[in-house]
């Protein structure tokens, strides 16, 4: 009988170690990648001379008040991604944890963060262009930085997604953190202005 020699390990255990490591560098790369992004957009904000004007979709009587309706629709749209994602996984309700993840749930959590985020895109066009990356007060602040956050966890999570040995925490870590950003977008403008303006159009 043939005996391992001692401290060696098992082939397979040496290849998972390989893939764990390779799957939490990938993890890196992709953060380092979504940070770029973040700080990319920031920089253009900053250093951009605010236009007044960039977004005016029919029906809102200016670009905030659109701005403020097309967060919320994205913000409803980020709960929904939460709520697939914890049925997925087997978090909630009895049904959905005995019948598995289904096909019909795994495209209702695909499909609803890709219209949450091109929901965003006239809005983020809008803060950008015609407002650009502001500090004049706590809320202002927040409201710039979470933005900015926003597309650069959406980055580095598209990312993660390709490589298929990323650590198993590596997904849910980004989407929560990408569904808090989106939180503090919604509170910090969307919220801020229905509380001072009312529901209006």
């Amino acid at each position: 009988m043939r005996t391992r020699p001692t401290g060696s390990r098992p082939a397979g255990a040496h290849a998972g170690g390989v893939r764990a490591g390779s799957g939490a560098g990938a993890v890196l790369v992709a953060a380092a990648a979504g940070s770029l992004v973040a700080v990319g957009l920031g920089v253009y904000g900053r250093w951009h001379e605010p236009a007044a004007a960039a977004v005016n979709v029919a029906g809102f009587s200016s670009g905030v008040a659109a701005k403020a309706w097309l967060g919320s629709i994205a913000f409803v749209l980020a709960l929904g991604q939460l709520w697939s994602a914890a049925a997925l996984h087997g978090r909630v309700g009895r049904r959905w944890r005995a019948a598995g993840p289904s096909r019909r749930l795994a495209a209702v959590h695909r499909w609803s963060g890709r219209a949450a985020v091109l929901v965003t895109v006239p809005v983020a066009v809008h803060c950008l262009y015609a407002l650009g990356f502001q500090d004049g007060s706590p809320r202002v602040l927040l409201h710039s930085l979470a933005g900015c956050f926003v597309y650069g966890a959406f980055v580095t999570k598209m990312l993660v997604l390709q490589r298929p040995h990323s650590p198993r925490w590596s997904l849910p870590l980004l989407g929560g953190a990408l569904f808090t950003a989106v939180t503090a977008v919604w509170l910090s403008s969307s919220l801020w202005f229905f509380s001072t303006s009312g529901l209006s159009f």
